[in-house]
């Protein structure tokens, strides 16, 4: 059986990192991506597409299925009474290694803001906490390289 993936964008200001991982959601097999919190949509809310978006997803933004969901919190609880596995791609003192997730047969990761990540009483409701590595003086990487790393690793692409 196939396994359902979907990808979470989480409070994402940068609109070429949207598109980047719009590019990366496609490429790496993903069914759904949903838009939370102020993260910006393919479209505008005129309903005109977004070239800044596009520039980035080179057409991928057509490509795969999004849903615009304010609440995250509301669409984790959703996504759980659906059988969905909540993965959070962040650093933490309960985070895993990426190359050590499990999957299930429907999971949802998770990506946060490209400062601060995801918020603590959103790790705190997900079931998994995947933490890529670092090993230089950089403490993090970019949302949308991380976002890459993790999915197509986690996914065994």
């Amino acid at each position: 059986m196939k396994k359902l993936s979907i990808l979470i964008l989480h409070d994402i200001r940068s609109a070429q990192n949207v598109g980047a991982m719009f590019r990366t959601a496609e490429g790496a097999g993903i069914n759904k991506i949903y838009l939370t919190g102020y993260t910006p949509a393919p479209l505008d809310r005129f309903g005109k597409k977004r070239k800044d978006i596009a520039k980035s997803a080179l057409g991928a933004e057509e490509l795969v299925s999004w849903v615009q969901e304010e609440n995250l919190l509301k669409l984790i609880s959703k996504l759980k009474r659906e059988k969905y596995l909540i993965i959070a791609i962040e650093q933490d003192k309960n985070s895993i290694d990426y190359k050590k997730v499990k999957l299930g047969n429907k999971n949802a990761f998770i990506v946060g803001t490209e400062v601060s990540g995801i918020p603590k009483s959103i790790l705190k409701k997900c079931d998994k906490i995947a933490e890529i590595p670092m090993k230089g003086k950089k403490e993090s990487l970019n949302v949308s390289v991380a976002c890459g790393i993790a999915l197509f690793r986690i996914l065994n692409i």
